[in-house]
């Protein structure tokens, strides 16, 4: 769930993955596998993923809409 809506915030904001990575301190592969479901961020990485969308943790683990 939870990559699906970054991709979503991502495209929306029209920014790369690079980008996001570069701003948050990841690495882009790091990033990838976070889009593509691979892996799933920690909880250190959604609250920095939260402030560089502007969205609630709720919005981006699928509580709320």
């Amino acid at each position: 769930m939870i990559n699906e809506k970054l991709k979503q915030l991502r495209k929306e904001k029209g920014v790369s993955q690079k980008e996001i990575s570069s701003a948050i301190g990841i690495t882009l592969c790091a990033y990838s596998n976070y889009e593509q479901g691979i892996r799933e961020p920690s909880i250190d990485i959604i609250i920095k993923l939260c402030k560089y969308f502007k969205a609630s943790a709720d919005y981006l683990i699928g509580l709320e809409d």
